[in-house]
Formats: structure tokens, C-alpha cells, sequence
């Protein structure tokens, strides 16, 4: 009796088999044949609700502790200015005259770029209206109250202890099926069977990487997306641009080459695929991308090419200068807006802060990852207009569809100093203004 009671229970490989049919029907499934559940959905509004709830809950403790108001608790900026030119504020306070004192205006504007300036605000994450109950912003607020640190406890035992050993599961699996599918579809002739395996392969190991991260992806406007022999020109904030939009749709890649984890999954995906990788050092790889692109675009039975202009990722918040090299090709341009929600988690890479290691385990305990992407009407570029002006059009048109404001500074100033170039650029600017006014030699020269 007692053995054929045993043989009843649950034993271990009986569990073990029940979650692989549960992984297979919940996860595997619904990746492979581009199906939703709405599990993510419904996670994410309660996510929602929870988030509205800590906010209330953030709101009556500050109230009660009369210790700082809610506006103090985040942070607008450490200087408070008014976004005027430099020709507006000298022109309107000295007509014009060049002036001895204008020199203290240069030194007010250095010592606010060296405390906040607009470029490097753009290289940290975005702060956020309200806390989130991650440690990474106003982690001090769960003493508020008790109920809202038990509910920021039991957050840090689901994210760490059920979220991300799940998450991590299923990265392994992912890559691990990246790497074998592409070894053996590499080993077919060129052709389409090889064509369309590729292209499933690397639609479903990318809808499985942002399962990995709990991903909910809304896409607008599918009737613009990016055809074959185009560009697809879009912002960037991380690396899960690529597997964001490789999730709808399988695309050529341009960008640098990597080593390391990144570096793995690149060589995996250049073995069924015809991708451009290039190390930035080199100007001479430059070059030789560039003729690559235009020959890639040439034929129109092959992807589109998704190129990042920025050049490096930034928080999301902005768009910054685009380089010229994607629109001096030809071709169309297919623009494409990525915005995430910053209250799920933080999706921007700080590569000069963290590893991919870090950023990667920060993306694994973080509650989700959510944004939307819009895909925008094609582009082409019009007579007598140059690189410069299309790429300035184009990123205008990206970030205001994605709601982040323009600046023309260029993402590499992350890595580098200031180019001579645009300090001659203000010189000259200065220069103009007194020349303009007709004040040299008339104004108050000391």
C-alpha cells in the first residue's frame, strides 16, 4: 500500500516535467507563433496600481512629516535658468557693445556647465516624478510608512528571489539556443530556406531575451515599418533597441563590433546573417561601411539596415546629434521613435559607468521593461539638401514623435573632450554680434 501511494505523489521528476510543459505552453509557445497571453499586461497593470498606491502613500508621509514637500523630493535640476541664446542675453543687456563685463557671462555660463549642463545630464538615468520602489531612486522613502516598506520588501523578495532566478533561466536558454540554432542553419547553402530560418531564429531568441526582462513592446503605425533595402534610423538608449525591434521584424546591423558577451552574440548572428560591424577607432572602417551600406541598399531583396546615428546611448530623455555617414548613402530612410517608461526600470545603458555585466544584473532585478515604439513615414532626401540638414530633419521628427527634446550636441562628447571646432564656433558667434552692431572700436573697451 504504502509503495503505490508513492507511486501517486509528486516526485522530482515529475515536477521537473510539469514546469517544462509549463515553460513550453507559457513562454516557448506564444514566442514561436507571435502569441500573447496578456500575462504581461496584466502584470503590468498591477504594477501600475501598486506604483499609483506607493506614490499616495509617499505623499501622505511627507504631508505628515512635514519634513519636505513632494517637489523637494525630486530633483528638477540644481540651477534654474531660463533656455535663452547668448545672443538674445548680450544683445539685450548691452545693444550689442562689446563689454569688459561680458567676460563674467562666459564665466556664469562655464560654472553652470561645469555643476549641470544639458549634454551630461543626458548620460545618467532619467529621474523619475515618483519613486518606484527600486533602490536606484529615493531608496530613503520606504521609511515613510510601515505599509509601504513591507510593500518594498516584499518587492525585493519577488524581483530577487522569484523574477530574476526565472529571468536568468531563461537568458541562459536563450543564448544558448541563439548560439546552436545559428551554428546549424549556418551550415545551409545560401539561399531562401536558409533566408527565412535565419530570419525565425532571430525572431524568436529576440521575443525570448525580452521575456527576460518581463518586455512589454507597443508598436505604432506597422504600415511604415522599415522594407527591404531601406535604413532604419532610430534613437538609442540600450542595447535592447536591437531586440525591441528584432522582436517585429529582422533587420541588418551596423554598429561596432564588441567583445565579450556582446561580442558572442554578434558572432552568432553574423553566421546566418550579413551584418556591418566596424571598430569607431578606425576612420578608414568608416569608409569602408559606408560603401558597404550603399551596397547593401542597392539590392532590395535584402533587409533593411537598422542603424543607431547617436552613435552611443542616451537616457531616453533626448535626441542628440545624428552623424551624417547614414544619410550621405541614398536610399530611404525608414525613422523609427523608441521610448521607454522609466517607472518599470532604468533601460538606459551608462557604459561608462557600468559593465554589461551590471547593467544586465540591474535589468534582471528591475520590475519590467516597457516602452513603445513608433514607426514613422519614410523619408528621402530632397534636392539640394545635404547630410547635415536630412540628418537634422529626420532626428526632429524622431524626437517629437517620441515626446524628448533636440539638442545638437554629439553623444561621443560621453568618451572625448570638446572639439576645437565648436569653441570657435561661440567665438564666432560672439564676434558677429559686436561686429553686427557696429560697436567695435565705440563700445566700452577697458
Amino acid at each position: 500500500m504504502e509503495e503505490n501511494r508513492e507511486g501517486y505523489g509528486l516526485t522530482d521528476g515529475k515536477i521537473l516535467f510539469i514546469c517544462l510543459i509549463l515553460f513550453v505552453l507559457l513562454v516557448l509557445l506564444p514566442s514561436v507563433f507571435r502569441v500573447s497571453l496578456g500575462i504581461s499586461h496584466c502584470y503590468v497593470k498591477i504594477l501600475i496600481k501598486m506604483l499609483e498606491w506607493a506614490t499616495l502613500q509617499t505623499e501622505e508621509g511627507v504631508k505628515k512629516q512635514k519634513a519636505l514637500a513632494l517637489e523637494n523630493l525630486i530633483s528638477t535640476g540644481i540651477i534654474q535658468r531660463e533656455e535663452t541664446s547668448m545672443e538674445e542675453e548680450i544683445a539685450g543687456r548691452h545693444q550689442g557693445c562689446f563689454n569688459l563685463a561680458d567676460v563674467m557671462y562666459f564665466s556664469k555660463r562655464g560654472c553652470e556647465a561645469v555643476a549641470e549642463d544639458e549634454v551630461t545630464r543626458r548620460f545618467s538615468s532619467e529621474e523619475l516624478v515618483s519613486w518606484n520602489l527600486l533602490s536606484r531612486t529615493n531608496a530613503n522613502l520606504h521609511h515613510v510608512s510601515w505599509q509601504l516598506s513591507l510593500v518594498w520588501v516584499a518587492g525585493i523578495l519577488i524581483r530577487y528571489c522569484l523574477l530574476m532566478p526565472f529571468r536568468i533561466c531563461l537568458a541562459v536558454f536563450s543564448i544558448l539556443l541563439l548560439v546552436l540554432a545559428t551554428t546549424v542553419v549556418g551550415q545551409f547553402p545560401n539561399g531562401r530556406v536558409k533566408c527565412w530560418l535565419s530570419n525565425q531564429v532571430q525572431m524568436i531568441c529576440a521575443r525570448l531575451g525580452v521575456r527576460c526582462v518581463s518586455g512589454l513592446i507597443r508598436f505604432h503605425n506597422r504600415e511604415n515599418r522599415p522594407q527591404e533595402g531601406g535604413i532604419c534610423v532610430a534613437n538609442h538608449t540600450s542595447p535592447l533597441d536591437v531586440l525591441i525591434l528584432a522582436t517585429d521584424g529582422c533587420y541588418s546591423l551596423v554598429g561596432q563590433a564588441h567583445g565579450g558577451f556582446l561580442g558572442l552574440i554578434q558572432k552568432s548572428c553574423m553566421q546566418t546573417s550579413r551584418h556591418v560591424l566596424f571598430d569607431r577607432s578606425e576612420m578608414k572602417d568608416r569608409h569602408l561601411v559606408r560603401k558597404k551600406i550603399r551596397e547593401h541598399i542597392a539590392d532590395k531583396a535584402k533587409l533593411p539596415i537598422l542603424i543607431f546615428p547617436e552613435g552611443t546611448c542616451i537616457n531616453n530623455t533626448s535626441v542628440m546629434m545624428f552623424k551624417k555617414g547614414s544619410f550621405e548613402v541614398g536610399g530611404t530612410i525608414h525613422p523609427v521613435a523608441i521610448k521607454y517608461d522609466p517607472r518599470f526600470g532604468d533601460a538606459f545603458w551608462n557604459s561608462t559607468k557600468y559593465s554589461m555585466m551590471t547593467y544586465i544584473f540591474n535589468l534582471m532585478t528591475s520590475w519590467a521593461i516597457v516602452c513603445n515604439v513608433w514607426y514613422l513615414p519614410p523619408m528621402v532626401k530632397e534636392e539640394e539638401e545635404d547630410a547635415v540638414h536630412f540628418a537634422n530633419r529626420v532626428k526632429a521628427v524622431i524626437a517629437a514623435r517620441g515626446g524628448m527634446s533636440v539638442l545638437p550636441w554629439d553623444g561621443g562628447l560621453k568618451r572625448k573632450k570638446v572639439k576645437e571646432s565648436f569653441k570657435e564656433e561661440q567665438q564666432k558667434k560672439y564676434c558677429q554680434i559686436v561686429i553686427e552692431n557696429g560697436s567695435v572700436g565705440n563700445g566700452n573697451v577697458y
